[in-house]
């Protein structure tokens, strides 16, 4: 099941409670949890470093096969483990906070015999800060706890055997029978005192954070085709929304590699505004609208803070530093450096006031409300936009090399300009900025019609006058430029697919973006390549690649970044928000071109 002491990323199932998740294993260790937040330190990294990185293991003492599943419409993650003497299934959760005082944060493993009997081990190795912090294990009121600074994790068990503790870890034994159950419990505080719960209380909480998923999926209105995958999808999402203030973290983890023993290893813990528009879209086809609500007047927060210019991303809490540095583990199999912060925050981005606007638009077509004075904000980088638009930039895939005329980003740009104009016709931005931002919007797009169009490959292409391509030109056809039914894009879809695909799967762009190493078929890619095909009418074709993508996801429907051409095996952070927005958007836009 690993390789050199590391699970596949594929084996990885994830649980969240709205402010941090936890992966779990197929083998039932859980090797990822940072505390407080998703975006904090690591008190479980053992997939980025399987000797120093901590881990909570939980598994039969014996050989054993494994089939999991969430419990239907849930992030309730349940494993059945079979052995030759029995089988026994643990359920894994982290807990939603009741009424009354409650751990900062909680996890439950619950084990339940269902056949024969099976001998049972567990072991949970904290490791606060990356495991660079110092850990102390001791006792408290007979319930081991470990401890760093103002941080404290205490091990409830009950029926999971005496723990015992060592230097480094605090473990148990068991046998569970048929009928019998035991039930583990990680109870965490924060800068506040420790909480030790009972189990009945565990319990409760357990059933109704199992309610509270149900209760949420039973909200959402789609049901049209791959309504699993899109369900489990919106699940995912869930996951990675940060409840406190309403953003959505574009993946659980950071550094996990695009491609095996390389240093694209980034930190994807933060919140893009490229991915805005795509989020604000799939959330509103969902029926969503406290998250969206709640997201779009989180971007509006955060974008104060650097008004005119918006910054690439954002930390969760809507701060605008992130630094980045790298961190003394050795990185999944080998793959390091292991970043955390996020160094592009800081690249120029032209893309990404596309998207916000984008969002503005669709927000207020939704009938959501731009008062005045954020209306003035939003005409101001209407008019920022006119200022920078001809300048090269990053582009949307971060390249750390020279910065170009990237194509995608004069597309966004245009995007920019033309919703600023439609917002202002529905007198949600001043209008005395129209005639200026009609002029650079013409002005625009005849730059790319010149300069960004091969005859030759009759296609867009990836910066102005080059020959190669990029996959995100497909988000011109998702965003109107030019529209997906009009020739230059068809025509351009069809060439990304002759270049870039490799069958279902999509790779980027060609053309060195100045980081070394090779990296897997971006997964996000190949679904905005279904939903270009359904905007342009092609929807045998859309619906016949969104089927072998389906198939993609692993055991409990979630996705990486990337994949690999060949194994199949899933590369990068994860679960990625961005592919199960593509993936929900490419599904709805086949549906609602079925229905017309």
């Amino acid at each position: 099941m690993r390789v050199e002491g590391y699970a596949a990323i594929r084996d990885y199932a994830a649980i969240g409670d709205g402010r941090t998740l936890a992966l779990v294993a197929l083998d039932g260790s859980i090797d990822w949890l940072c505390l407080p937040a998703i975006d904090s330190s690591g008190v479980c990294a053992g997939v980025l470093d399987t000797a120093q990185g901590g881990r909570f293991g939980l598994a039969p003492a014996v050989p054993f096969t494994v089939k999991r599943r969430y419990v239907p419409d849930s992030n309730v993650l349940e494993s059945t483990f079979v052995t030759e003497g029995g089988i026994v299934r643990v359920t894994d959760a982290m807990l939603l906070p009741g009424a009354g005082l409650t751990p900062v944060r909680e996890i439950a493993r619950r084990v339940q015999g269902l056949a024969g009997s099976v001998p049972m081990g567990w072991r949970v190795e904290p490791r606060f800060g990356f495991g660079s912090a110092r850990t102390l294990l001791g006792w408290r009121g007979g319930v081991p706890v470990a401890t760093s600074g103002r941080d404290a994790l205490a091990v409830c068990a009950w029926g999971a055997g005496e723990p015992t503790m060592d230097a480094v870890s605090i473990s148990g034994e068991m046998s569970v029978a048929e009928g019998a159950s035991a039930l583990l419990v990680v109870s965490v505080a924060h800068k506040e005192p420790l909480v030790l719960p009972s189990r009945k209380e565990v319990e409760g909480r357990l059933q109704a954070t199992l309610g509270f998923w149900r209760d949420w999926v039973a909200g959402r209105s789609y049901n049209g085709p791959w309504r699993e995958a899109v369900v489990r999808s919106a699940l995912a999402l869930k996951l990675l929304h940060y409840s406190p203030s309403g953003a959505i973290a574009a993946a659980g983890t950071t550094s996990l590699p695009e491609e095996i023993g390389g240093e694209r290893n980034w930190d994807y813990r933060f919140c893009w505004i490229r991915d805005s528009a795509l989020t604000l879209d799939a959330l509103m086809r969902l029926g969503c609208p406290g998250e969206a609500e709640s997201f779009f007047w989180w971007l509006l927060h955060a974008s104060q803070l650097t008004k005119p210019r918006l910054q690439v991303l954002y930390r969760l809490d809507g701060g605008a530093q992130a630094p980045e540095r790298e961190l003394d583990l050795k990185g999944y199999r080998g793959s390091r450096p292991v970043r955390v912060g996020n160094g592009a925050a800081h690249q120029e981005q032209l893309d990404i006031y596309g998207d916000l606007m984008q969002t503005a638009w669709l927000y207020a077509q939704a009938g959501g409300t731009i008062d005045r004075e954020t209306g003035r904000r939003l005409a101001g980088m209407a008019d920022h936009v006119c200022r920078i638009w001809s300048a090269p930039d990053s582009g949307i895939w971060e390249v750390r090399g020279e910065p170009q005329h990237f194509t995608h980003s004069k597309m966004m740009c245009w995007v920019a300009l033309d919703r600023a104009v439609h917002l202002a016709d529905i007198g949600r931005l001043p209008q005395k900025g129209m005639a200026r931002w009609r002029h650079e919007a013409d002005l625009i797009h005849d730059f790319v019609e010149r300069r960004c169009w091969s005859g030759h490959l009759k296609s867009y292409v990836r910066s102005a006058d080059s020959t190669e391509l990029d996959a995100s030109l497909l988000l011109g056809a998702l965003m109107g430029f030019p529209s997906a039914i009009d020739r230059s894009m068809s025509q351009t879809i069809d060439a990304i697919r002759l270049e870039l695909g490799h069958g279902v799967l999509v790779y980027r762009y060609s053309g060195d973006d100045g980081v070394s190493g090779g990296e897997g078929a971006f997964l996000c890619c190949s679904f905005w390549l279904v939903e270009a095909l359904a905007l342009a009418g092609r929807l045998q074709e859309a619906a016949e690649m969104m089927a072998e993508l389906i198939t993609l996801a692993n055991d409990v429907g979630l996705y990486a970044e990337e994949i690999d051409i060949e194994s199949r095996e899933l590369l990068g952070n994860f679960p990625q928000g961005l592919v199960h927005l593509a993936l929900i958007n490419a599904a709805t836009s086949i549906a609602a071109g079925e229905r017309r």
